[in-house]
């Protein structure tokens, strides 16, 4: 068994591509559906799969459900690619129904609050700013602000080369108080680590890239700070910048080319267009309408 998890989770890596996060979301599902299986893969059937969701249905979510059955799909898929299996048992069973799902957001004043009360008088509060300026100066993931380089932050243009999910490019405006938040931190960013962190455009106290529970952690206190309750993360910056984009009139188009999704159904959902909405913008420009 730990060889097939080995050779899955290479498939994944070499062969899909996917991120490390991704890759190891994936086998931590199949790992799990495994040992409370305790029996060859092999041999599972749909009636298995339904079993082990009912088992957690109590316990999770409808969402993680869907997550942890499409882990379970693809694993299956696999083996049939490798001669193991004839039929996908995940093929038969139904994903769980899931609510819209509408993360929460901030209002333009919260977000004005949240990054003009971080304490500039060190150098970590100057970090601190600029990194809050680009999530939300840029609706970047907290990954993309984590693995943001210098070298792709060309501030006469004000644009961001970001390198996103599946190693795909894109370029992002970046607005003068981002690029003024950014100019200070570099008066006063540290010395990296080691060369290899030269290019990081954000470091921690040791020098070295900052972790994405480092900045969650950040942008938790801030919020705090600031007086804001809300239930928020680095992720309520990226949803605010789409939000209040597509609020002040911006084509969703272009929020879904910024954003980096695939498809616009993704950045629909993501920015919680009402149907209404789009019913009355399309009315109003159709010919016919």
């Amino acid at each position: 068994m730990d060889r097939l998890l080995k050779d899955y989770r290479y498939y994944l890596r070499m062969e899909r591509k996917m991120s490390p996060n991704t890759v190891s979301s994936y086998c931590s599902d199949v790992t799990a559906f495994l040992e409370d299986y305790g029996s060859d893969p092999r041999k599972a059937v749909s009636a298995d799969i339904e079993d082990y969701l009912a088992s957690k249905a109590d316990v999770i979510s409808k969402r993680s459900q869907s997550r942890i059955l499409s882990s379970l799909g693809s694993f299956f898929g696999w083996l049939i690619l490798e001669g193991e299996r004839e039929d996908n048992p995940c093929d038969a069973v139904d994903h769980p129904k899931l609510g819209r799902y509408l993360p929460e957001v901030l209002s333009v004043q919260e977000v004005t609050d949240i990054i003009e009360g971080v304490n500039t008088k060190t150098w970590q509060g100057v970090r601190d700013r600029a990194i809050l300026e680009f999530l939300y100066g840029c609706g970047l993931r907290v990954s993309e602000a984590c693995n943001l380089k210098i070298s792709n932050i060309y501030e006469s243009e004000a644009f961001i080369r970001i390198i996103g999910k599946g190693n795909k490019e894109r370029l992002v405006p970046v607005g003068g108080a981002a690029i003024e938040a950014f100019r200070e931190w570099m008066a006063v960013r540290p010395l990296p680590a080691a060369p290899a962190y030269d290019d990081y455009a954000f470091l921690n106290r040791f020098g070295k890239p900052l972790s994405r529970v480092s900045v969650f952690n950040m942008v938790k206190k801030n919020a705090l700070d600031a007086g804001v309750t809300k239930e928020i993360s680095p992720h309520t910056f990226r949803h605010s910048f789409a939000t209040h984009l597509i609020e002040n009139g911006a084509d969703l188009r272009v929020v879904q080319e910024m954003l980096g999704h695939e498809s616009i159904l993704t950045t629909e959902i993501y920015t919680h267009i009402d149907t209404a909405t789009w019913q009355k913008a399309v009315l109003s420009h159709h010919p016919r309408g």
